[in-house]
């Protein structure tokens, strides 16, 4: 299994969390390769190289170096220029490789995520959940601002199974730059925009419940539900936590519902 991170050296802890919440969780052995891109060589590449090694991953750093692939794209604090890489990760990666599952580093997994990583992508560039069922007011908005009327929903980033054979054929440098010139004043999450935007037709959808769980909407997962995807419900069923937005677990004042399991993780993969 291929699986795809893009950080710098803020979120080598949050990553290697998520590392061993999979080793933790898959239900049969694997042989996982852990691609990840970043700017130039991770401070603690040795560290997350022997970490992958102890529990049997194969680590390959992508590093951009000087690559001004991305000179134009919009960035800021909050969104580093490291959030675009995956959108041309095809070019980075070898031609072998022909799917890849990226994660954001805040995901948690809980449970085996084979039925993902195996799903037929049909012909799709992407399999990705939407947060519709959550936000679906925003779906007209958002494709009135992005331009895309023939997308489904607006589809999160943070859990990205991706048909590189198809990305080759389909996804070009100039393709993103020019959208970013029309929609300058139009981008507000700059990557998830884009991907949307250019590509949100060509995206097969997948269940957030399962496998993009926004950790800050439990009430409105219990109430479309009728109260069936309570906590037990999602310890049992879910694959991917995600804990989106400004408030992290890793920070010590978090309080959300799975604030416990994500610090038993982030504790056992220091220790580890």
């Amino acid at each position: 299994m291929n699986l795809l991170f893009s950080i710098d050296d803020n979120f080598v802890e949050q990553m290697k969390t998520t590392l061993f919440s999979i080793y933790q969780n898959a239900a049969y052995e694997h042989h996982f390769t852990i691609y990840v891109l970043q700017k130039k060589l991770l401070k603690q590449t040795e560290e997350v190289k022997e970490f992958c090694k102890r529990w049997e991953m194969e680590y390959i750093p992508l590093v951009i170096g000087e690559d001004r692939l991305f000179d134009n794209a919009p960035i800021s604090s909050r969104y580093p220029e490291t959030i675009y890489y995956r959108l041309m990760v095809h070019k980075y990666l070898p031609k072998s490789v022909n799917k890849i599952l990226y994660l954001d580093a805040d995901v948690l997994c809980i449970n085996d995520f084979s039925s993902l990583y195996e799903l037929d992508l049909q012909g799709y560039l992407y399999a990705a959940a939407s947060h519709k069922k959550l936000t679906n007011v925003t779906k007209m908005i958002n494709q009135v601002r992005l331009k895309n009327y023939e997308a489904e929903g607006y589809y999160n980033s943070g859990v990205l199974l991706i048909n590189l054979a198809k990305a080759r054929e389909e996804i070009q440098a100039e393709d993103i730059f020019q959208f970013i010139e029309d929609n300058q004043y139009n981008l507000l999450l700059p990557d998830q925009d884009i991907l949307n935007g250019l590509y949100g037709d060509k995206i097969l959808p997948i269940p957030d419940e399962i496998y993009n769980y926004d950790v800050r909407k439990n009430a409105t997962y219990d109430t479309i539900s009728r109260g069936e995807w309570d906590l037990n419900w999602v310890i049992c069923n879910n694959v991917f936590l995600h804990f989106c937005g400004k408030e992290k677990p890793w920070q010590e004042k978090y309080r959300g519902r799975y604030a416990s399991l994500y610090k038993y993780f982030w504790y056992k993969s220091a220790r580890a």
